[in-house]
């Protein structure tokens, strides 16, 4: 899989919330996001190091149009689903810095609501080709 014709969506991997949420991913969509975790060499390679020590708590989505944070990156991986989830479009309506306030809430307190693991997220065998170190 080329990395420049697909996004790459980073995630923090300890995280229990973004391994779900790459999960639910998955599940919806078959073929197109790549997945590496913050942690991981392709994130040090592909994205500021400043940028992955102060985000460390936010989802990053690299795409064909550069790099999104926060909401934007959520809002912008579901509406790239298949599927129904095009309806989030409506929430970019709502100021970034808004929609920021609440995502930055939420991820303060992800380990708190759903748990970290000992170990970053290992894909299974049919999950490996879409996974970047």
């Amino acid at each position: 899989m080329s990395q420049k014709s697909h996004p790459i969506l980073f995630f923090d991997g300890f995280c229990m919330l973004c391994n779900k949420s790459v999960d639910f991913i998955l599940k919806r969509d078959p073929s197109l996001f790549l997945f590496a975790p913050l942690q991981g060499s392709t994130a040090q390679e592909k994205l500021d190091s400043n940028l992955i020590q102060k985000d460390l708590k936010s989802i990053v989505l690299l795409d064909d149009k550069g790099i999104h944070l926060k909401s934007k990156a959520v809002l912008k991986t579901l509406y790239k689903l298949q599927g129904g989830w095009k309806f989030v479009i409506i929430f970019f309506i709502i100021p970034e810095k808004i929609r920021d306030l609440i995502y930055d809430w939420i991820a303060s307190s992800r380990y708190d609501w759903f748990g970290k693991s000992e170990t970053c997220r290992l894909p299974s065998p049919s999950e490996r080709k879409r996974f970047l170190n």
